[in-house]
Parts: C-alpha cells; sequence; structure tokens
C-alpha cells in the first residue's frame, strides 16, 4: 500500500470518517486490491463511512427507547449495562457504521 493511501486511512480515522472496524475493511480492501486512487472514492463505493447525522441517530435511538421502555426506565436508575445495550442496539441497527461516541452522547442527554 502507497505511503499515500495509508496516510489518508489514517487521516479518516482521525477525523471521525472511519470506525476502527470500517477501517480494517478498507485496508483488506487495499491490500487486497493493490488499489490505487483515493481513499474517499473507496470509502464511498464500500459504504464505509461513519453515520455521524446527529439527526438520524436521535430518530433510531427514540425508536430504541419506545420499543424498550423498561430498559431506558432500567438505565435511568442507574443500571449502567443497559447504555451498552442501547449502544449495541444502535449499532445493529446501522450494521455497525454509527459513531458510538456520539450515541453515547445522544442517549446520555436523553437521561
Amino acid at each position: 500500500i502507497a505511503p499515500e493511501l495509508l496516510a489518508q486511512l489514517i487521516a479518516r480515522i482521525d477525523d471521525g470518517t472511519l470506525s476502527s472496524k470500517t477501517a480494517k475493511t478498507l485496508f483488506d480492501a487495499l491490500w487486497s486490491a493493490g488499489a490505487s486512487g483515493n481513499v474517499d472514492t473507496l470509502i464511498e463505493s464500500l459504504n464505509l463511512a461513519q453515520l455521524s447525522d446527529d439527526g438520524a441517530l436521535t430518530q433510531i435511538i427514540d425508536d430504541l427507547i419506545a420499543a424498550n421502555p423498561k430498559q431506558f426506565d432500567e438505565l435511568r436508575g442507574g443500571k449502567e449495562k443497559m447504555l451498552g445495550f442501547f449502544v449495541g442496539q444502535v449499532m445493529k441497527a446501522t450494521q455497525g457504521k454509527a459513531n458510538p461516541q456520539q450515541v453515547n452522547q445522544i442517549i446520555r442527554d436523553k437521561l
């Protein structure tokens, strides 16, 4: 892999475009294909960009809270394990593309 591509990959991790999971997928694609060109183009063509749209994430979280009111009440009551439950459900709903730190913050803001 060309150093320029690796630098672009690292920059996309740093700016939050890629999660560590999607970065590994992109690295594998770069490695196996001997790809050259633009990392951003590959991210788009492989649909690897991390979901960080507050509105979309908030809607997913609101739907999960409505579907799981008991678990949300437990979280409000101090059962921190439930935070992991909700983050996991958001990750499942977004096929692992949600920004977990952002999801955590949105959920905490709803408490």
